[in-house]
């Protein structure tokens, strides 16, 4: 069987990353979506909530696509993680060639710790190379519209948690 590992924040979870999720679906048997603890980041949403929101995006995809797809919080490296839950493969998403750049620093990092690991990028689509989290944050933050970024779902939560009164 063929594990994936889609690991990320997910802070929150946007289409961009759902668009990973849905095409990686097609190169493994089993994705694991990894969704890092990451204290030095500073979430918007504590750990649970992003777990709750990816797990109902990954129960939507399992269903169109037929791929096991799991939910799995992790705070130890990343290809410690990878061990964890039986996957040989890495995949991260990009959007630009800054992306790219840090990429290939963990990539041969990763490969230093594990050599059996793979690391595989998915280029986003068009529509969704613009799209951080932290840019949707702050659009929301500022009353602009979020709804060509993350699902309906994902967007009543934020502006549950970012225009309270």
């Amino acid at each position: 069987m063929r594990i994936g590992l889609y690991p990320g924040t997910f802070d929150p979870i946007t289409l961009g990353h759902i668009d990973i999720i849905r095409r990686g679906c097609a190169l493994v048997d089993r994705l694991v979506i990894g969704v890092a603890i990451n204290r030095d980041k500073g979430p918007l949403f504590d750990l649970d909530e992003r777990v709750s929101m990816i797990e109902v995006e990954a129960a939507r995809l399992t269903e169109q696509t037929g791929t096991e797809i799991h939910v799995h919080p992790f705070e130890n490296l990343l290809i410690d993680c990878a061990r964890d839950v039986g996957a040989g493969v890495i995949l991260r998403g990009l959007r630009a060639v800054s992306d790219f750049e840090y990429e290939y620093q963990m990539v041969g990092m990763n490969r230093q710790l594990d050599s059996s690991v793979e690391t595989v990028f998915l280029m986003a689509e068009a529509q969704h190379q613009a799209i951080a989290s932290k840019l949707v944050k702050e659009i929301c933050r500022l009353d602009g519209d979020v709804s060509k970024f993350v699902t309906p779902a994902v967007e009543a939560a934020l502006r549950r948690r970012l225009h309270r009164s």
